[in-house]
């Protein structure tokens, strides 16, 4: 493995001086119409003369599918020496443009508009580059270098990763100032950034807004790392002291857990807002992280995106830098493979509640609380009896999204939390065998660890290098264990992990604190928990979302999309719909219900007798606590200055 690895990164290092005697792309990204959903962009392209064919990406890092948005570019316009030049979009890739370069000119330029309806509100925006970049199509886009500038708002800071040159809007990073949002300019200003790739580029997103703060993070620690707020409301960027305290101690307990930082700066980019949407996507310096307006506003709102940050944090290491042979692929434009996304989501999900946990972002009893919530999810997803997790691997790109339908049956990327349930028990499996002496992290330091500190860079992998590298930690049939995990069928989840950690997965009457602080802290509020009892997703209308297979309601042949009408002679509601739950226990009479498909009326008994379920974990006793001491943190917690009194 070792060879191989040497093989890849010494062409990304020669390619370096090349780079440099290439004439670099210019493109300017124009986000001053951002509120009204428009970004423009202006770039110039060094050519010769003849047919040239160029391409925006298709294929989008991070993303598991070809979500480039070449539909909502338009306004595409390619001038030179002052003549507009006619062009032909490729009649099989939708995604390239063929235009004939006149005799004579050595530079193109090129106009694009794009149709940006989410990730902007009329106070900020997201720019994923993407939705911009245009660039020589067939050749390798870490060879292609470019220049970029991005234009906003007067007034409105930027945060990315990208490292300015020239004169903007100012930033923390670059003014010496803890704060930029109050200043201003006349018009829009244009910020301009050092030479980089396309590849990297693409890596590299922009958040901008008119209340933006950037606040330094673990300032001990080098590289520099920073948080870069924009949102809605001026009150809501300023991120409390506890909050930036925790993330100060994930910077460190993510350089004691890996060994190794490979990025010069990092920035998490964060968007609070109720309108630009959700998000959470890696990069190798940065990752663009959106939640609703108030989810960091206190420790409640907090707990259902805990993991967010620390999971799109661990992506810089496995993901970015570490990355499945076949999903890493020289341009945006061929298929990314997902065979391997159990390791690349799987295992990130696994350290990012983990390093939720160990950063004080969650408590450990939080941390068994949604734990239990993934384990019982998954063991009661019927899909398992037909479909692998390593085929929800291998599908992953016609899997995201989609309609809650029976989604129980068909699965959905449950590589995610398979992943995170496998390597949990890899985790106390190494624990179990070395008496706790090692651990998963041993392995971290390894597999995330190879080179050292690098700079942004990416390491691909192969299956064989798990197992070779698990058996430097601790010798055992690595390849058995995780080939029999990802392949087989099993009508339950793998609890394995959660049991050899000291705990086992029950039901009990009344929903964990976590699930009571997450449903109190939702907006909109969501329906009734009725999944593990009825078998039902339910909105608060009674709409009737999906249907577990082979579960109580399915017996009783119910339909995603019928409505409760009635429950037991009562109109529905959610405390009406949870009082015949709770009435059921022990009880031998049915659940009467009045339901609502299309424009007809039906009455149905539902046949359930055994109360409220929620998941939850209980003690073994006399086992070891392998679950509290993974989530004991590795460094010493350092908690927020408190301000003194007056």
């Amino acid at each position: 493995m070792k060879l191989r690895i040497l093989f890849f990164s010494l062409p990304f290092l020669l390619t370096l001086p090349a780079l440099a005697q290439k004439p670099p792309i210019q493109i300017t990204a124009d986000l001053s119409e951002a509120p009204r959903k428009l970004y423009h962009t202006e770039i110039e392209i060094p050519v010769s003369p003849g047919p040239l064919t160029l391409i925006t990406p298709e294929w989008i890092p991070g993303d598991h599918r070809p979500t480039g948005p070449v539909s909502d570019i338009t306004g595409v316009v390619f001038t030179a020496n002052g003549q507009t030049l006619p062009w032909r979009r490729d009649d099989t890739n939708l995604y390239e443009f063929h235009v004939t370069i006149p005799v004579g000119v050595t530079t193109l330029h090129a106009h694009l508009d794009c149709i940006v309806t989410a990730r902007v509100s009329t106070k900020l925006a997201v720019l994923e580059w993407e939705k911009l970049l245009l660039y020589p199509a067939n050749t390798p886009v870490k060879d292609i270098p470019i220049q970029p500038s991005v234009t906003v708002p007067a007034g409105w800071g930027i945060g990315t990763a990208l490292t300015p040159t020239g004169t903007g809007a100012p930033t923390a990073a670059n003014t010496g100032v803890d704060e930029a949002d109050h200043l201003t300019t006349p018009g829009a200003t244009t910020t301009h950034y050092a030479d980089t790739t396309v590849e990297q580029l693409e890596d590299s997103p922009v958040i901008t807004g008119e209340y933006f703060h950037e606040f330094p993070l673990a300032p001990e620690i080098t590289p520099k790392h920073y948080i870069d707020v924009v949102a809605d409301a001026p009150e809501d960027s300023e991120l409390r002291p506890e909050l930036l305290a925790e993330l100060s101690n994930l910077v460190r307990e993510t350089g004691a857990l890996y060994g190794s930082r490979h990025y010069h700066v990092y920035h998490f980019l964060l968007t609070l807002s109720d309108v630009a949407g959700g998000e959470g996507l890696e990069h190798g310096q940065s990752s663009d992280n959106g939640v609703d307006e108030k989810s960091f506003s206190d420790a409640d709102h907090q707990l259902g995106d805990s993991d967010l940050l620390p999971h799109e944090f661990t992506h810089s290491w496995n993901g970015k830098y570490r990355r499945p042979f076949n999903l890493y692929q020289t341009d945006f434009a061929t298929m990314q493979q997902g065979s391997l996304l159990w390791v690349y989501e799987g295992m990130t999900q696994y350290l990012g509640n983990v390093l939720a946990a160990r950063s004080g972002l969650r408590t450990q009893e939080q941390y068994r609380d949604m734990l239990a919530m993934v384990a019982a999810r998954q063991d009661n997803i019927r899909g398992r009896e037909w479909r692998n997790t390593e085929d929800t691997a291998i599908a992953a790109s016609i899997l995201r999204g989609g309609d809650p339908a029976w989604s129980n049956w068909r699965r959905g990327q449950d590589y995610y939390f398979e992943g995170e349930l496998l390597w949990l028990d890899a985790d106390t499996t190494i624990r179990k065998l070395t008496n706790n002496k090692k651990s998963l992290n041993d392995f971290e330091r390894i597999f995330l660890g190879k080179g050292g500190n690098t700079g942004p860079l990416i390491v691909p992998y192969h299956f064989d290098e798990l197992v070779q590298d698990l058996n430097q930690v601790v010798p055992y049939d690595w390849a058995t264990f995780l080939h029999t995990r990802i392949t087989a069928l099993s009508s339950n989840a793998n609890l394995e992990g959660i049991e050899q950690g000291g705990y086992k997965l029950v039901y009990t009457d009344k929903p964990s604190k976590s699930e009571k602080t997450m449903a109190s802290a939702d907006k909109p509020h969501p329906g009734p928990d009725v999944w593990y009892s009825l078998g039902i997703h339910i909105k608060n209308d009674g709409t009737i979302t999906d249907v577990r297979w082979g579960g109580p309601a399915d017996n009783a042949k119910l339909i995603p999309g019928q409505k409760i009408i009635a429950v037991d002679g009562i109109i529905f509601s959610a405390d009406a719909l949870k009082a015949a739950i709770k009435q059921s226990k022990g009880n031998t009479a049915p659940i009467h219900l009045i339901l609502q498909t299309d424009q007809f009326v039906t009455l149905t008994d539902l046949n359930y007798h055994g109360g409220e379920r929620y998941p939850s974990l209980e003690r073994i006793e006399g086992t070891p606590d392998y679950l509290d001491d993974i989530t004991k943190p590795l460094t010493t917690p350092q908690s927020a200055p408190t301000t003194k009194q007056e």
